[in-house]
């Protein structure tokens, strides 16, 4: 989207925008995550829309706290990060990188909502965020352990255009950090790093051919990709390079690409004893990044090679001596702030690691450890919530028994009784909303609250979960069915009366064979396929 002008990305971002509502009214928790993603990163990557992300990031921190998505929260964090550096909050930026990486830390077993190759491609996404921000900070030692990382993570499944964007990206970082050395010196182990990049760029002819990204068919990748250009002709200037920079120069694409291209450039033409236009193309560029705040480090670079050739046009100026004697002793002290902010990433990212660690023990004691739901505690507490809630009127509640489950126990084992609850579980989860609330009540029965669900939407819901079950193959449900009683919540009523209400309905349905959502006042005996057909259930209030 970055190489699309304006009015694509304008289309772009009206596109997502009206998917991300019809998503939101379906409630699928996973693809509204990836559409509020996907709106806020256009964002970002247009010109003068950034601060829209804001909002669309802060709900997408809430919906994936809500729902437990671990990947897509770090990433939001990532996220923010890249939207604090475009607003020049550096520091406030490493500490959103900090929050990603140690959610990222304990992400190591995949999410039972996502199947595992898509959980390992979102987890690698989350780390590629986080590397672009360290990367736009000049934290390059951090930056390479996160990219080796999101290497890691799609390397069983890395497909030609998965190794050909990681490779880039790696040239990017070297080539950055290369030129992060030079400012302080130390030009040999500068050296080595554009050498490696160099090597990178040869290695990523193989699978660009195989890739998906835009490419001219037959023409090499050091051709068409900029920074690959570069690489080469930084770890070996001379005038064979400059045809192809320049060509390159004037395409589309990133700004820090554009500056490491431009000083790749430079370099060749003033081997060649073209100074003039080292120094013209170096002050283009600076002029059209102006205003650019997405890489400060680079554009740093970009201004010490224009100091470097200045000075050696004039090495005998005094005045020029004392500014470059000046430039020196305050890019080591930059070196020396850039070593603080290693170390107050690393403080920062085990504070929030450990933060996140004590959660998850407060979180595992409201948590039912076979099934994943809320336990009982848990239930308790959202009740009292929604019930204090206007918005969550009214409220449904739901009282949920299995129809044969005793037998399993009984006819195969303990351990097969456990498998049929998950499933019955996970089942239940997905057949209702988002924002609706499953617990694990005890036993073999669970409590479902459905916030602002009159009596007859609830039914319908509670209904398509007793069809759900129903339908589940017999080697995972071994032909256990739900009874359900459904009431909704009185004004001023408490918990224990209305799951006592709810009990009540419950044996009605198990009185009327089973495998059926009864309210209070239904006739015993009314079944799913009966009652899917009849009017609403009248009001028990």
């Amino acid at each position: 989207m970055q190489h699309s002008d304006r009015v694509e990305q304008l289309e772009i971002v009206h596109t997502v925008d009206e998917l991300l509502d019809e998503t939101q009214r379906r409630g699928e928790p996973v693809l509204i995550a990836q559409l509020l993603r996907a709106a806020a990163l256009a964002r970002l990557v247009t010109r003068g829309l950034a601060a829209e992300s804001e909002p669309l990031l802060d709900e997408m921190l809430a919906h994936t706290r809500r729902h437990g998505l671990s990947l897509y929260r770090a990433d939001a964090h990532a996220l923010r990060g890249r939207r604090l550096v475009l607003a020049a909050q550096e520091d406030a930026a490493l500490t959103e990188i900090a929050r990603a990486l140690a959610i990222l830390d304990d992400s190591d077993r995949p999410d039972m909502q996502m199947p595992r190759r898509e959980w390992a491609k979102m987890q690698s996404s989350a780390f590629i965020d986080c590397w672009l921000v360290l990367n736009q900070l000049g934290v390059y030692e951090a930056a390479e352990e996160v990219i080796a990382r999101a290497h890691q993570a799609v390397r069983e499944t890395a497909g030609p255009h998965e190794i050909t964007l990681q490779l880039i990206n790696r040239v990017k970082m070297l080539l950055g950090w290369a030129l992060r050395l030079e400012r302080v010196n130390r030009h040999r182990d500068a050296a080595a790093k554009f050498e490696t990049a160099a090597s990178m760029a040869v290695a990523v002819e193989a699978p660009f051919a195989e890739s998906l990204f835009p490419r001219r068919t037959g023409m090499p990748a050091v051709d068409q990709v900029g920074v690959l250009a570069a690489a080469l002709a930084l770890a070996g200037p001379d005038v064979s390079h400059v045809d192809r920079l320049q060509r390159l120069l004037v395409e589309p694409g990133y700004p820090h690409e554009q500056v490491i291209v431009t000083i790749a450039l430079s370099r060749c033409l003033d081997i060649a004893g073209r100074r003039d236009e080292a120094l013209k193309a170096l002050h283009a560029t600076r002029l059209t990044l102006e205003e650019d705040n997405s890489q400060p480090s680079m554009r740093l670079n970009l201004v010490r090679e224009l100091a470097r050739l200045d000075f050696e046009e004039n090495p005998e100026s005094e005045r020029l001596r004392s500014f470059v004697e000046y430039a020196t002793a305050l890019e080591l002290e930059l070196w020396s702030l850039r070593e603080s902010q290693i170390a107050t990433l690393n403080t920062r990212r085990e504070h929030e690691r450990l933060s996140a660690q004590h959660g998850a023990i407060s979180q595992q004691a409201l948590q039912d450890p076979l099934t994943g739901l809320p336990n009982r505690r848990a239930l308790d507490e959202h009740l009292r919530t929604l019930s204090q809630s206007t918005t969550a009127q009214p409220l449904a509640v739901a009282l949920i028994d299995l129809d044969g489950f005793k037998g399993v126990n009984d006819e195969h084992s303990h351990a097969e009784g456990d498998d049929v609850l998950r499933v019955v579980a996970s089942t239940l989860r997905d057949a209702l909303r988002g924002d609706d609330i499953v617990a694990r009540y005890g036993g073999d029965e669970f409590v479902a609250l459905l916030p602002g669900a009159p009596v007859s939407a609830a039914k319908q819901a509670l209904g398509r979960a007793v069809n759900a079950v129903s339908s589940l193959p017999h080697h995972l449900s071994h032909g256990v069915t739900l009874s359900v009683g459904l009431v909704s919540l009185r004004p001023q009523e408490r918990a224990d009366q209305v799951l006592s209400r709810a009990d009540a309905a419950m044996y009605q349905a198990k009185r009327g064979g089973g495998d059926q959502v009864a309210t209070a006042n239904a006739i015993p005996g009314e079944t799913v396929a009966g009652w899917a057909e009849a009017d609403p259930a009248p009001s028990l209030e």
